[in-house]
Protein backbone atom coordinates (compact mmCIF):
# COMPACT_ATOMS: atom_id res chain seq x y z
CA UNK A 1 0.00 0.00 0.00
CA UNK A 2 1.58 3.53 -1.17
CA UNK A 3 2.29 5.63 2.17
CA UNK A 4 -0.01 8.67 2.67
CA UNK A 5 1.24 11.89 3.36
CA UNK A 6 0.35 11.78 6.75
CA UNK A 7 2.32 8.66 7.03
CA UNK A 8 5.24 10.22 5.05
CA UNK A 9 5.51 13.41 7.21
CA UNK A 10 5.56 11.01 10.35
CA UNK A 11 8.36 8.34 9.11
CA UNK A 12 11.06 11.28 8.05
CA UNK A 13 10.71 13.34 11.03
CA UNK A 14 11.31 10.54 13.00
CA UNK A 15 14.13 9.31 10.85
CA UNK A 16 15.46 12.89 11.04
CA UNK A 17 15.15 13.25 14.54
CA UNK A 18 16.83 9.89 14.84
CA UNK A 19 19.97 11.04 12.94
CA UNK A 20 20.27 14.19 15.31
CA UNK A 21 20.40 12.30 18.20
CA UNK A 22 22.67 9.72 17.07
CA UNK A 23 25.28 12.46 15.61
CA UNK A 24 25.01 14.54 19.14
CA UNK A 25 26.06 11.26 20.90
CA UNK A 26 29.29 11.65 18.76
CA UNK A 27 30.61 14.20 21.40
CA UNK A 28 30.36 17.68 19.19
CA UNK A 29 28.72 20.52 21.31
CA UNK A 30 27.47 23.58 20.43
CA UNK A 31 27.56 25.84 16.74
CA UNK A 32 29.48 22.95 15.24
CA UNK A 33 26.97 19.98 16.40
CA UNK A 34 23.88 22.70 15.46
CA UNK A 35 25.29 23.49 12.19
CA UNK A 36 26.28 19.64 11.44
CA UNK A 37 22.57 18.43 12.56
CA UNK A 38 21.19 20.83 10.53
CA UNK A 39 23.16 20.06 7.08
CA UNK A 40 22.31 15.93 8.08
CA UNK A 41 19.10 16.07 8.09
CA UNK A 42 18.49 18.23 5.33
CA UNK A 43 19.94 15.71 3.12
CA UNK A 44 18.11 12.95 4.14
CA UNK A 45 14.98 14.98 4.30
CA UNK A 46 15.13 16.43 0.88
CA UNK A 47 16.67 13.05 -0.37
CA UNK A 48 13.22 11.44 0.63
CA UNK A 49 10.48 13.99 -0.23
CA UNK A 50 12.28 14.21 -3.88
CA UNK A 51 12.14 10.44 -4.22
CA UNK A 52 8.48 9.65 -2.79
CA UNK A 53 7.02 13.02 -4.01
CA UNK A 54 8.89 14.26 -6.96
CA UNK A 55 5.99 16.27 -8.45
CA UNK A 56 5.52 18.44 -5.84
CA UNK A 57 8.16 21.37 -4.48
CA UNK A 58 10.00 21.60 -1.06
CA UNK A 59 10.92 24.77 0.48
CA UNK A 60 13.33 23.97 3.58
CA UNK A 61 15.37 26.47 5.87
CA UNK A 62 18.57 24.99 4.94
CA UNK A 63 18.84 25.00 1.36
CA UNK A 64 20.31 27.93 0.25
CA UNK A 65 18.69 28.28 -2.62
CA UNK A 66 14.84 28.98 -2.81
CA UNK A 67 13.35 28.60 -6.40
CA UNK A 68 10.47 31.09 -7.15
CA UNK A 69 8.80 27.97 -9.42
CA UNK A 70 7.82 26.55 -5.96
CA UNK A 71 4.72 29.55 -6.10
CA UNK A 72 3.42 27.69 -9.21
CA UNK A 73 2.76 24.12 -7.02
CA UNK A 74 0.18 23.75 -5.56
CA UNK A 75 1.72 20.89 -3.28
CA UNK A 76 4.89 22.11 -1.31
CA UNK A 77 6.36 20.34 1.32
CA UNK A 78 7.78 22.76 4.23
CA UNK A 79 10.32 21.35 6.47
CA UNK A 80 12.74 22.76 9.16
CA UNK A 81 15.56 20.04 9.56
CA UNK A 82 16.52 21.53 13.45
CA UNK A 83 14.43 23.83 14.81
CA UNK A 84 15.96 24.85 17.92
CA UNK A 85 19.73 24.23 16.94
CA UNK A 86 20.88 26.86 20.11
CA UNK A 87 18.77 23.80 22.36
CA UNK A 88 19.95 20.63 20.22
CA UNK A 89 23.76 21.92 20.70
CA UNK A 90 23.16 22.97 24.22
CA UNK A 91 21.79 19.09 24.90
CA UNK A 92 18.41 20.32 25.54
CA UNK A 93 15.04 18.40 24.94
CA UNK A 94 12.98 21.61 23.63
CA UNK A 95 13.62 21.37 20.01
CA UNK A 96 12.20 19.73 17.06
CA UNK A 97 12.27 18.50 13.15
CA UNK A 98 8.83 19.64 11.19
CA UNK A 99 7.39 17.66 8.03
CA UNK A 100 4.60 19.45 6.43
CA UNK A 101 2.49 19.58 3.64
CA UNK A 102 0.95 22.90 2.44
CA UNK A 103 -1.67 22.30 -0.15
CA UNK A 104 -3.01 25.89 -1.90
CA UNK A 105 -1.29 27.78 1.02
CA UNK A 106 -2.83 26.12 3.90
CA UNK A 107 -0.89 23.77 6.07
CA UNK A 108 -2.79 20.53 5.67
CA UNK A 109 -0.17 17.95 6.99
CA UNK A 110 1.93 17.99 9.60
CA UNK A 111 4.68 15.82 11.88
CA UNK A 112 6.48 17.77 14.27
CA UNK A 113 9.01 15.07 15.94
CA UNK A 114 10.74 16.00 19.66
CA UNK A 115 13.86 13.21 19.67
CA UNK A 116 14.19 14.77 23.17
CA UNK A 117 10.97 13.21 24.05
CA UNK A 118 11.28 10.06 22.30
CA UNK A 119 7.88 11.23 20.35
CA UNK A 120 6.46 12.59 16.75
CA UNK A 121 3.06 14.37 17.01
CA UNK A 122 1.23 14.70 13.91
CA UNK A 123 -1.76 15.75 12.17
CA UNK A 124 -2.99 12.64 10.84
CA UNK A 125 -3.08 11.15 14.25
CA UNK A 126 -4.25 14.02 16.61
CA UNK A 127 -3.86 13.55 20.38
CA UNK A 128 -6.90 14.13 22.68
CA UNK A 129 -6.71 17.17 24.29
CA UNK A 130 -6.26 18.11 28.22
CA UNK A 131 -8.09 20.18 30.85
CA UNK A 132 -6.91 23.30 30.30
CA UNK A 133 -3.96 24.34 33.34
CA UNK A 134 -4.96 26.53 36.36
CA UNK A 135 -3.81 28.14 36.60
CA UNK A 136 -3.23 29.05 32.81
CA UNK A 137 0.54 28.85 30.99
CA UNK A 138 1.60 30.62 28.51
CA UNK A 139 4.57 29.91 26.59
CA UNK A 140 7.66 32.40 25.84
CA UNK A 141 10.89 32.43 24.34
CA UNK A 142 14.23 31.61 26.82
CA UNK A 143 15.79 34.81 25.69
CA UNK A 144 13.27 37.31 24.92
CA UNK A 145 9.45 37.27 25.75
CA UNK A 146 7.62 38.88 23.68
CA UNK A 147 5.45 42.04 24.88
CA UNK A 148 2.25 41.48 23.98
CA UNK A 149 2.82 38.35 25.88
CA UNK A 150 4.18 39.33 29.14
CA UNK A 151 0.69 41.95 28.90
CA UNK A 152 -1.74 39.77 28.29
CA UNK A 153 -0.35 36.91 30.60
CA UNK A 154 -0.76 39.88 33.22
CA UNK A 155 -4.24 40.66 32.40
CA UNK A 156 -5.13 36.85 32.66
CA UNK A 157 -3.16 35.52 35.16
CA UNK A 158 -1.16 32.91 33.80
CA UNK A 159 2.09 31.52 34.11
CA UNK A 160 5.15 32.17 32.22
CA UNK A 161 6.65 29.19 30.88
CA UNK A 162 9.87 29.75 28.91
CA UNK A 163 11.08 27.18 26.56
CA UNK A 164 13.09 26.78 23.52
CA UNK A 165 11.69 26.09 19.90
CA UNK A 166 8.80 26.97 18.34
CA UNK A 167 7.99 23.40 17.72
CA UNK A 168 9.01 22.42 21.32
CA UNK A 169 6.32 25.25 22.34
CA UNK A 170 3.49 24.67 19.75
CA UNK A 171 3.52 21.24 21.08
CA UNK A 172 3.39 21.61 25.11
CA UNK A 173 0.16 23.65 24.18
CA UNK A 174 -1.00 20.21 21.89
CA UNK A 175 0.36 18.37 24.58
CA UNK A 176 -1.28 20.19 27.62
CA UNK A 177 1.99 21.59 29.00
CA UNK A 178 0.82 25.22 28.08
CA UNK A 179 -2.36 27.00 27.10
CA UNK A 180 -1.13 29.48 25.37
CA UNK A 181 1.50 29.94 22.49
CA UNK A 182 1.85 33.87 21.50
CA UNK A 183 4.82 35.01 19.50
CA UNK A 184 5.04 38.42 18.08
CA UNK A 185 8.62 38.20 17.30
CA UNK A 186 9.00 36.88 13.92
CA UNK A 187 9.10 33.69 12.35
CA UNK A 188 9.46 31.96 8.51
CA UNK A 189 7.59 29.65 7.22
CA UNK A 190 9.20 26.62 8.08
CA UNK A 191 9.00 27.58 11.94
CA UNK A 192 5.59 26.84 12.21
CA UNK A 193 3.54 25.26 9.31
CA UNK A 194 4.47 21.65 10.33
CA UNK A 195 2.85 22.77 14.38
CA UNK A 196 -0.03 24.51 12.85
CA UNK A 197 -1.04 21.84 11.18
CA UNK A 198 -0.20 19.56 13.78
CA UNK A 199 -1.75 21.91 16.71
CA UNK A 200 -5.24 22.51 13.90
CA UNK A 201 -5.43 18.82 13.85
CA UNK A 202 -5.47 18.83 17.60
CA UNK A 203 -8.33 20.94 17.80
CA UNK A 204 -6.83 24.23 18.91
CA UNK A 205 -7.25 27.56 17.38
CA UNK A 206 -4.05 29.05 15.10
CA UNK A 207 -4.13 32.11 13.41
CA UNK A 208 -2.21 35.14 12.86
CA UNK A 209 -2.25 37.39 16.16
CA UNK A 210 -4.91 39.94 14.56
CA UNK A 211 -7.13 36.73 13.81
CA UNK A 212 -6.18 36.07 10.39
CA UNK A 213 -5.24 32.61 8.77
CA UNK A 214 -2.16 31.94 8.17
CA UNK A 215 -1.24 31.14 4.66
CA UNK A 216 2.04 29.33 3.30
CA UNK A 217 3.92 29.03 0.25
CA UNK A 218 4.48 33.00 -0.15
CA UNK A 219 6.86 34.48 -2.34
CA UNK A 220 8.33 36.11 0.80
CA UNK A 221 8.73 33.43 3.59
CA UNK A 222 8.38 35.46 7.08
CA UNK A 223 5.49 35.40 9.07
CA UNK A 224 5.46 38.46 11.94
CA UNK A 225 3.50 36.50 14.48
CA UNK A 226 1.29 33.37 15.63
CA UNK A 227 -1.24 32.53 18.07
CA UNK A 228 -2.18 28.95 19.38
CA UNK A 229 -4.18 27.81 21.70
CA UNK A 230 -7.02 26.85 23.25
CA UNK A 231 -10.34 27.21 21.63
CA UNK A 232 -12.30 28.93 24.34
CA UNK A 233 -9.04 31.49 24.86
CA UNK A 234 -8.53 32.25 21.38
CA UNK A 235 -11.25 35.64 21.68
CA UNK A 236 -9.93 37.15 25.34
CA UNK A 237 -6.20 36.27 23.74
CA UNK A 238 -6.75 38.36 20.49
CA UNK A 239 -8.51 41.44 21.97
CA UNK A 240 -5.79 41.73 24.82
CA UNK A 241 -3.10 41.31 21.76
CA UNK A 242 -5.08 43.68 20.47
CA UNK A 243 -4.86 46.40 23.02
CA UNK A 244 -1.75 46.02 23.82
CA UNK A 245 -0.59 46.87 20.56
CA UNK A 246 -1.98 50.38 20.73
CA UNK A 247 -0.35 51.15 23.63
Amino acid sequence: MAESDEQLAERLATEAGAILLALRAKGLDGKALGQAGDEAANAVLCRELRASRPDDAILSEEEKEDSAARLAHRRVWIIDPLDGTREYGEGRDDWAVHVALAVDGVATVGAVALPGLGITLTSGSPMPLRPANQPLKMLVSRTRPAAEAVFVAGRIGAELLAMGSAGAKAMAVVLGQADIYLHTGGQYEWDNCAPVAVAQAAGLHVSRVDGSAIRYNNADTYLPDLLICRMELADEVLRLAAECSLQ
